[in-house]
C-alpha cells in the first residue's frame, strides 16, 4: 500500500487543535480542503479517526493509538531535512515567535533583542501572550516557536530546557514611615500589600512560598503586571514581593528601596518549552542557544 505522507500533518493538527477549523488555519488551507484530506486518512486507514462533538472534534480510540507513532515520525523526517538547511544567523530574517510570560517580557527580552541588534540584525522576533496554559500559548501546536516561563506538566509533543532561576525581594518607597534599611516578619505581616498576578504560575510559587514559611500577607491591590508596581509604591506605603532581577530594575528609581525579605522565599525556575518538531531545527538551535547565554550574563553581570 502507498501511503500519502502529505496527510500525517493534517492528522497531527487535528490531533493536536481538535478543530477542523483551527486546524485548517494552522495548515493554511481551507477547511472543505481539509475535510478532503480527512476523508482520505479515514479510507486509508479504515477508520472515522475524528467523531464531531459539541466544542470541536474527539479523536477514535484508534487515532489515539497511532498519535504518538506519527508524531515520532514526523519528527525523524523533521531532523534530517531541516538538519541538512544551513543557517546564516548574520543575514537571516527568520521571524521567531515567541511566548514569554510578564517577568521574561521585562527581564530577559531587552537583553536578547540588544544581542540579535548586534550578531543577527534582519532576525525579527515577535511576541504573543503567555496565556494561562500553553496550549492558549500556541506552543503545542507548534504556531508559536517557544515559550519562555514557567513550564509545569507539559504534554509528551513539547521540550522542556531549564534557563534560569531567580529569587525575591521586597520592594517599598524609599521614605516609608515604618521601614528603614530591613523587614521584619512582624512589620512584613503588618504592612498592606500589592500583589502582582501575571498569567501562569509564577503567582502560584509565591503564594506556596509564603505558606512553607508561614508569613501572612494582607492585599491591598492586585494587579496584572510588575509594570504598574512601581508607581503605586511611590505614592503608598504598601509593600510589593518581586522577582530580584525586577527589583534590581526597581532600585534605579530613587522614590523606591529594595529591601530583603524577613526569611527565605526561596527561587522559581525560568524555563524555556519548544514543540519537538523544532528540536533539529538549525535557527531555533541557535536562537535557543542565544537565550541561555543571555541568561547566564544576566544572572552573572560580572
Amino acid at each position: 500500500m502507498r501511503y500519502d505522507l502529505n496527510l500525517l500533518p493534517v492528522f497531527m493538527a487535528l490531533m493536536e487543535e481538535r478543530s477542523v477549523t483551527r486546524a485548517a488555519a494552522r495548515l493554511g488551507i481551507t477547511q472543505p480542503a481539509l475535510s478532503n484530506a480527512l476523508n482520505r486518512l479515514r479510507d486509508t486507514l479504515k477508520d472515522p479517526l475524528f467523531i464531531r462533538e459539541r466544542y470541536g472534534i474527539k479523536p477514535t480510540q484508534f487515532a489515539e493509538e497511532i498519535g504518538p507513532v506519527i508524531l515520532e515520525t514526523l519528527a525523524k523526517l523533521d531532523d534530517v531535512i531541516l538538519g541538512r538547511q544551513h543557517f546564516d544567523a548574520a543575514t537571516s530574517t527568520r521571524v521567531f515567535n515567541i511566548a514569554p510570560n510578564s517577568y521574561v517580557e521585562i527581564v530577559l527580552i531587552p537583553n536578547v533583542v540588544a544581542r540579535l541588534r548586534q550578531l543577527a540584525p534582519a532576525i525579527k522576533v515577535s511576541l504573543a501572550p503567555f496565556g494561562a496554559d500553553l496550549t492558549e500559548a500556541g506552543l503545542v501546536s507548534g504556531t508559536t516557536d517557544m515559550a519562555l516561563g514557567r513550564i509545569v506538566d507539559p504534554p509528551d509533543n513539547l521540550v522542556v530546557q531549564h534557563l534560569m532561576d531567580d529569587g525575591l525581594a521586597c520592594v517599598v518607597r524609599a521614605d516609608h514611615p515604618d521601614i528603614g534599611d530591613s523587614l521584619s516578619r512582624e512589620q512584613y505581616e503588618q504592612l498592606r500589600h500589592v500583589n502582582v498576578l501575571p498569567p501562569g504560575r509564577m503567582r502560584v510559587g509565591l503564594f506556596q512560598a509564603l505558606e512553607r514559611q508561614g508569613l501572612r500577607r494582607e492585599l491591598a491591590i492586585s494587579v496584572t503586571h510588575f509594570l504598574a508596581v512601581p508607581e503605586i509604591i511611590a505614592v503608598t506605603d504598601y509593600c510589593a514581593t518581586l522577582p530580584r532581577l525586577i527589583c534590581k530594575q526597581i532600585a534605579k528609581d530613587p522614590r523606591l528601596k529594595v529591601i530583603e525579605s524577613p526569611v527565605d522565599l526561596g527561587t522559581f525556575p525560568v524555563d524555556i518549552a519548544w514543540h519537538v518538531r523544532y528540536r533539529n531545527d538549525p535557527a531555533h538551535l541557535w536562537f535557543r542557544q542565544l537565550l541561555v547565554e543571555t541568561a547566564a550574563e544576566l544572572m552573572n553581570p560580572d
